[in-house]
Formats: structure tokens, sequence, C-alpha cells
């Protein structure tokens, strides 16, 4: 959550990529349908403090989980506590919690994670309540005890990323205006962009890759 990284940074004076880099990528909803990609940005003063730039009016919550955090800011976490970034497996069992089902995904009948409802990216119908992070919690744990291992925010693993894939998330299209290191690792349980006509990774097997070094709106860790 944001509140744990705050605990984090005061502790450490540790200064994350996106505030070093001076920028993140942002989702912006368009209002009508958009070619492909248009509903990110690169945006200036973007980062885990301020997920919507410098200049937008909502403030995080503490009890949201944080985002614009790269690989090695999670690593960094994960030092600071001597415990580890999940690797995709151990994700994936996780976030299964004793369930008999070959899979886990959001049931779009009656709402039980944050994921997009509507047409994604310009119709958000809103059904659970958030248009954008929900606070952590919000929604039923699974077998483990454990919360939003779907929707809300994607999850760092600490696997890298093999094997072909589509590119919806468009993370290797931006170009921040430094050298780009295409070092992709795999991130699990899609986010609140996820959608039936777009993504719909919201589900404990899907699987997606994240440029490592790349603040993001909707991708965090646990």
């Amino acid at each position: 959550t944001n509140a744990q990284v705050q605990s984090f940074v005061k502790a450490t004076g540790y200064l994350t990529e996106a505030e070093s880099q001076g920028e993140a990528a942002v989702f912006t909803p368009p209002k009508e349908q958009v070619a492909e990609l248009a509903w990110w940005s690169l945006m200036k003063g973007a980062n885990w403090r301020h997920p919507w730039g410098p200049d937008a009016t909502r403030q995080i919550l503490p009890n949201e989980p944080v985002r614009m955090i790269t690989l090695k800011d999670a690593m960094a976490y994960a030092d600071w506590l001597g415990r580890d970034l999940p690797t995709e497996e151990q994700w994936e069992y996780a976030a299964k919690g004793f369930s008999k089902e070959r899979d886990i995904s959001a049931n779009l009948e009656h709402i039980d994670a944050n994921v997009w409802e509507g047409q994604f990216p310009y119709q958000n119908e809103n059904k659970d309540g958030f248009e954008d992070v929900a606070p952590v919690g919000c929604f039923p744990s699974n077998g483990f005890g454990l919360y939003d291992m779907i929707g809300n925010v994607w999850e760092y693993t600490s696997s890298p990323f093999t094997g072909t894939h589509d590119d919806h998330m468009g993370e290797q299209q931006l170009h921040t205006g430094h050298p780009q290191v295409f070092n992709s690792y795999t991130i699990k349980g899609g986010s609140f962009l996820c959608a039936s006509n777009y993504c719909m990774r919201y589900r404990a097997s899907a699987r997606h890759s994240q440029e490592a070094d790349l603040g993001i709106s909707h991708v965090g860790f646990r």
C-alpha cells in the first residue's frame, strides 16, 4: 500500500525510479473510441505520490495499492523487509487459494474484483464502485486470506517474461527519452483496466510482460 511504501521511504530515503526519471506512464480515459494506446501518455512529475500527475486534485489514500513502481523499486522494498518478490509460480499458487477450479477469475455477473465494466477505454459502467484503484481489501479474500490477487493493480513477479505475447498494455510503445532496457518481467492478476473487450486477464493463470524500468498507472506489487 501507499502507507507501507511511505514507511520504507521515510526509513531509508529511497527515491523511486519514476521520481528520478521525472515521469511515468499515466492512463487517461478518452471520451470516445480512439486509436490504439492513445489513452497512455508519459507525464512529467507522475510518480507513486502523484499517480494522476502533479496537477491532479485527487490525492492518494494510505490504504490504496502503490503504483508507478518499477521492478527495482519493488525489490528494494522487499530487501528492506528481508523478503522476496514471488515467482510467477508462487504467485499463481497463492492466487488460486486452495480452489478446486482450474482458474480463478472475476465473476462479472457478481463483481468480486476491481476490473473495468463496460467498453474499454471510453465507457466505464463503474458497477464495482471504483473508476480507478480501490483501497486494499474491498473485495472478498481468497482461500489463503489474500486480498486483491485479481484486479485492482497488476503485480510484479521475480520471473522474467519469456514467450510470445500481445501488447495490450502498450508499455513498449512508450518512449521515455532515455535509453530503454527492454528487460520484461512477468506481471499477474490483471487490473482495474482489464475489461471483457480488452485485456481480459483477470485470471490467476493469465500473464503479461512489464518493462522493468517503467512506472505505470496500473502496476504494483506484493
